[in-house]
């Protein structure tokens, strides 16, 4: 069962005070005595622990006989503090800036860990290890980036702003709030979604019959419109604000100076785009790789696109993800 982490009075990025902020936390695996064995592994878009803690286990990427493992899910998603679960409207806007700093609380109060052995993050967990590594570069040892960037680009930056546009399109929404289900909202959302989530080598080859679905109609309805249905749509607005907003230069420790930023991770990187990812793409991973001083480029050559970094249908790209962060752990930070 998940345990949660509260704060009182917890000032924002955005600059509003909270009376209160949780975090909600899962953990894998045992804390050895002298605390160096704790793997971050922070939630995605959409995503809560439960979702994305398939790859923790014996033989699997994260290893919970020999690592401890900690998911703690991200403000917005509807364990944490969100629009969902709380009296904080649309005018309050979480920031990975405040992600990490609560979870750094949490590891210093909860398990008196001081360093990581690893953060391990695909796409919006992989902007949170990024803000980790630049904001407290002596707490990590290791990052593993999977399928994301430090900083949204304005090409990313459009498909977000598309995917708000869908959702809040729909009747149901007031200009504030839904009233209502947005059962058109949710279609539309979905299909943009899809079609940025897979490249088009996936679609030309029919992938999705191979896991079940009848027709292409048949997927976009069962798995992208039925798996975001899940969710509170007040949550993935929120979510969509904290990614069209990230920047890890973005906050008092840099000032903007995104180059600075980058250059400040202390940590042993592996960059790891998937060749094929629309949202985060191999060029602009590659550029931030350049800009990391102990980083390697290690791209997943996949026609999955981006959920080539979240490998849970795809046996081939998990066992390649397995072997890089086993070479990772394996190396001396």
């Amino acid at each position: 069962m998940a345990d949660s982490f509260k704060l009182n009075h917890f000032t924002l990025h955005c600059g509003a005070t909270l009376d209160e902020v949780q975090i909600v936390y899962q953990t894998y695996g045992a804390l050895n005595g002298d605390r160096t064995n704790a793997i971050l592994y922070p939630t995605s878009y959409g995503a809560q622990h439960s979702d994305i803690d398939w790859l923790i286990g014996e033989n699997r990427i994260l290893d919970p006989t020999k690592w401890f493992v900690i998911i703690p899910n991200m403000l917005g998603n509807g364990l944490s503090t969100s629009p969902s679960n709380s009296a904080y409207g649309a005018d309050i806007r979480f920031s990975h800036y405040d992600n990490v700093r609560i979870q750094k609380q949490l590891l210093e109060e909860v398990f008196q860990i001081e360093q990581l052995a690893l953060i391990y993050g695909w796409s919006m967990g992989a902007q949170q290890a990024y803000h980790w590594g630049a904001l407290y570069p002596d707490r990590v040892q290791r990052i593993a980036a999977l399928c994301g960037t430090a900083r949204t680009t304005d090409h990313n930056r459009i498909f977000l702003q598309s995917l708000r546009s869908a959702l809040t399109a729909d009747p149901a929404w007031t200009g504030t709030r839904f009233e209502s289900t947005p059962d058109r909202g949710f279609r539309a959302f979905a299909e943009i979604y899809a079609s940025w989530a897979a490249s088009q080598a996936f679609y030309r080859e029919k992938i999705y019959q191979s896991l079940g679905y009848a027709s292409l109609e048949d997927y976009l309805a069962r798995f992208w419109e039925a798996s975001y249905r899940r969710r509170d749509p007040h949550n993935l607005l929120s979510m969509i604000a904290t990614w069209i907003h990230c920047d890890v230069s973005d906050n008092p420790t840099f000032q903007g100076n995104y180059p600075a930023a980058l250059q400040a991770i202390r940590a042993k990187t592996y960059v790891m785009p998937a060749t094929t990812d629309l949202y985060f793409t191999p060029e602009d991973c590659a550029a931030e790789a350049e800009l990391i001083p102990h980083a390697e480029y290690h791209p997943i050559r996949s026609i999955w696109g981006h959920r080539a970094g979240n490998p849970y249908e795809n046996p081939a790209d998990e066992a390649f993800i397995r072997s890089q962060i086993s070479n990772l752990l394996n190396t001396q930070p």
